[in-house]
């Protein structure tokens, strides 16, 4: 079996830190029967290769009473937060530090009494904390449970018991408050899993049965009556319907659906009653790819994340030593007391618990790139969030990106026939025709209900470049460029003017006409999105310095729809190499370019710049594969939201990570005449923590 058939992801329930998650990895490890092992704390699963039970890896994660479930088991319904067995603890151990504290003042401070009260404090709230830390000790492993452990064992030593049991219940309180802000951070994913429904209702033969979505085959026919969700992806075979589709394209406006029409996992079916052939099994449903996607985003390290662990590599054993030097200098060298230098080493120990600086950064991304998921945007790595809020340039594509890479017709000029009678003449010539805007005129002629199949059309002809001709009822008529009728005949100058005028608008003019004359101008265009023009402005409005179209289009058709949708510069008849060498100009002038297209023609010019951003993701898997983020929906409404949301989640990381060596630095120094005692060295590491976190999860409320 290869490595890639042995792989097997389990969720995991009761992380409390990105530290626990590693020492739980190096556990699994070295199970017997593992080859391999890799822990996600951001989407709080692990992947492991090799053979381990969920016994046994319960009972590698047992330090930190880890729960184990199968990939797409049932989440477990957690107990509320207050009545979690950890936190039960933390309650017995604050009584117990309040009747003590109340025995001092009744005994005093030299009584046996509030000690023991002080000790049991200690012991109850302390216990897992001591078992950690000391075997840290044994192995020489310091970390925050091993700061402390010798914070608390050392003031209990030197006598300072009430103070040694503050210390394990406020340490206590900061790690559940932790535990839980993480758990509010990864609900953004846990809500995407409980998206879809577990079982659909099957047709198989003459029966219709409810199945589990594991069972469900491809090619099944899946019955989806109205206000149901969809628990795969398929092709509509029967019926019509209104489907909501916010789940995945975070579109609130539902989309109708008709027979051959693709349908996802998750969404909502309003109206109808709708037979939907299955096209892809659950673990490969566009929703499980942007689960996937988003849970191995929330693993990868921003920049700043990787700055941070490397300054708590070295910061931790720093402020250790520089503890150690407190408690032993004075004393030595300058007549200190022992005692008092001991209790500020060891209050330096307390307040250089780094938790607020490594929780400053993952509890950012997280939360961006889930509430990201929730909106329609797919954002693969904190690296693609921290770059596209530093974006100063963005190019676009023009076909299927600022167009909807679907040619209409826009406008009629009948000159001596009815509208309508030039409209079937036109379609009933051009259905034996396989040119692009062929198609534009038979949707018009369809759309208006036109009897253009009932047209007998006789001697059709391809007149290569330039059109078609053939006869209708003893006439022939030609359909074509204004070049083809150039070479039958003088065009009239009013009419050359006319179709110059439409020309200048971006529009492409199609001429029918017989020998003789011309009958009619149809202007064909590739129409703008509604959301377009929109999304322009408000990536000027937030200060996007330069947006750019680029397009192989012509210079005349580039300018009008670039005019048409607000962008600042117009780069025209470019191949997809010349596109390349373009974003690669940006580059060199502005550092940071964003290139937004399809993903599939574009694919250089997305690979090449900063950030690649595909549109119409829920679509085409290889938008979702190519691009360092995906627009789930076919518009570009989202993309101020991505860059507001990135700039926000980019001001929050700078904000945390000052804000929790700024608090140390400052504890540090008022360590050191004596002002900071060591419950008030937990409660700043505390109170930084907790702000950090809260700070985080205000990503959780930026909306579009």
């Amino acid at each position: 079996m290869s490595e890639q058939q042995q792989t097997k992801t389990y969720r995991v329930q009761g992380f409390t830190c990105a530290n626990c998650a590693s020492i739980f990895e190096n556990n699994v490890k070295a199970l017997e029967g593992v080859q391999d092992a890799k822990v996600n704390f951001g989407a709080s699963k692990v992947d492991v290769i090799g053979n381990a039970t969920i016994e046994e890896l319960e009972k590698a994660g047992a330090f930190e009473n880890l729960k184990i479930r199968n990939e797409r088991e049932q989440v477990v319904k957690q107990e509320s937060f207050w009545k979690q067995k950890e936190n039960i603890k933390v309650y017995i151990s604050a009584v117990l530090l309040l009747i003590s504290w109340m025995m001092t003042k009744q005994y005093g401070e030299e009584s046996l009494i509030p000690t023991i009260g002080y000790a049991l404090s200690i012991l109850i709230g302390g216990y897992s904390l001591f078992i950690k830390g000391l075997k840290n000790l044994v192995h020489l492993k310091f970390d925050m449970n091993t700061l402390m452990t010798v914070a608390i064992l050392g003031a209990s030593a030197i006598g300072e018991w009430g103070e040694g049991a503050t210390v394990v219940i406020l340490f206590a309180v900061s790690e559940a408050l932790e535990r839980y802000s993480m758990d509010k951070a990864r609900n953004s994913i846990q809500s995407l899993m409980d998206i879809a429904p577990k079982e659909a209702l099957i047709r198989r033969g003459n029966k219709e049965i409810t199945v589990q979505v594991d069972d469900i085959q491809i090619d099944d026919i899946m019955i989806v009556k109205p206000g149901q969700k969809l628990a795969m992806d398929g092709i509509v075979v029967k019926g019509t319907s209104t489907i909501n589709q916010a789940a995945i394209t975070g579109e609130s406006v539902p989309v109708v659906k008709k027979v051959n029409e693709e349908v996802y996992a998750g969404t909502l079916n309003e109206e109808g009653l709708l037979e939907v052939k299955v096209t892809k099994r659950v673990e490969d449903t566009t929703l499980s790819k942007i689960i996937h996607m988003v849970e191995e985003a929330q693993a990868e390290k921003a920049p700043s994340q990787a700055f941070v662990d490397k300054f708590a590599k070295y910061y931790t054993p720093g402020i250790i030593i520089i503890a150690l030097l407190l408690a032993v200098v004075p004393p030595l060298f300058l007549n200190g007391d022992w005692q008092e230098w001991i209790y500020r080493g060891l209050a330096v120990l307390v307040v250089g618990c780094p938790c607020a600086l490594v929780i400053s950064t993952p509890v950012s991304i997280v939360t961006a790139i889930g509430n990201g998921a929730k909106n329609g945007v797919l954002i693969k790595g904190g690296i693609h969030l921290e770059e596209t809020g530093a974006l100063k340039v963005i190019a676009f594509d023009k076909t299927g990106t600022l167009t909807k890479g679907l040619p209409s017709v826009t406008d009629i000029v009948a000159f001596n026939e009815e509208e309508q009678k030039i409209m079937t003449i036109t379609s009933a010539i051009e259905k034996g025709s396989q040119h692009p805007l062929a198609s534009a005129i038979i949707r018009k002629a369809e759309a208006d209900n036109l009897p253009y199949k009932d047209v007998n059309i006789e001697n059709f002809q391809s007149i290569t470049g330039k059109g078609v001709k053939a006869d209708i009822d003893g006439t022939t008529y030609y359909v074509g460029s204004p070049n083809l009728f150039e070479e039958l005949y003088s065009i009239e100058k009013n009419i050359k003017q006319q179709i110059t005028n439409m020309q200048e608008q971006g529009k492409t003019v199609m001429v029918l006409g017989t020998s003789k004359e011309i009958m009619s101008l149809i202007a064909v265009a590739d129409e703008v999105r509604e959301s377009s023009k929109e999304a322009i402005r408000k990536l000027h409005q937030i200060g996007i310095e330069k947006t750019v179209m680029l397009t192989g289009d012509n210079e005349g058709t580039a300018k009008a729809i670039g005019k048409e949708v607000g962008v600042m510069e117009i780069q025209a008849e470019l191949l997809p190499e010349d596109k390349l060498v373009y974003i690669k100009q940006l580059r060199s002038k502005y550092d940071k370019v964003a290139m937004v297209g399809d993903g599939v023609n574009d694919a250089p010019a997305l690979a090449s710049a900063t950030v690649g951003i595909a549109m119409g993701g829920a679509g085409t898997d290889t938008a979702l594969e190519t691009a360092d983020i995906a627009l789930m929906s076919d518009d570009l409404s989202k993309l101020p939201y991505t860059i507001k949301l990135s700039r926000k989640a980019l001001a929050i990381i700078k904000q945390n990570i000052t804000f929790s060596l700024g608090i140390k630095l400052l504890a540090l120094v008022l360590i050191v005449p004596g002002w900071l005692t060591l419950w008030l060295a937990i409660f700043a590491d505390m109170g930084a923590t907790l702000i950090v976190t809260l700070n985080s999860l205000r990503l959780l409320k930026v909306k579009e």
